[in-house]
């Protein structure tokens, strides 16, 4: 696997796909800190890890409406390992008018599009999410 981020995105876009109330994931530090991004910003209920050591999961409690309809419509990798997206801080998109999301990978970390506008700090984006 070249992506471990595109297989995460992915992942959950099929669980979503099937209304899966939950998907697990291969663990890492990164995935971990993406999964914190999206329960702040209210696009999944929770996150936990299982398992111990080196190989551990992320179990994903994904977020419907009373409907059955999910939080998440729109899951996509913007910088991939053959494009990377790179900008500053005033170019970092809003997403459908504010409404999305943008996952940028700073200096200081990972955080969402608004929080690194707000740092005024740049990076490179690895997704979007509305």
């Amino acid at each position: 696997m070249t992506d471990p981020i595109a297989d995460m995105l992915t992942r959950i876009r099929n669980a979503i796909a099937a209304n899966h109330p939950r998907v697990d994931i291969p663990g890492s530090k990164l995935k971990m800190e993406l999964a914190r991004i999206l329960k702040e910003e209210g696009y999944i209920n929770n996150f936990s890890t299982k398992g111990e050591g080196v190989k551990y999961m992320i179990r994903v409690f994904l977020r419907y409406d009373a409907k059955g309809t999910p939080s998440i419509t729109h899951l996509a990798r913007v910088s991939r390992p053959g494009r990377r997206v790179y900008l500053g801080a005033d170019a970092i998109p809003r997403v459908l008018g504010g409404y999305g999301v943008n996952i940028v990978s700073t200096s200081k970390g990972l955080m969402s599009g608004k929080r690194a506008r707000a740092e005024h700090v740049g990076g490179e984006i690895l997704a979007e999410i509305y």
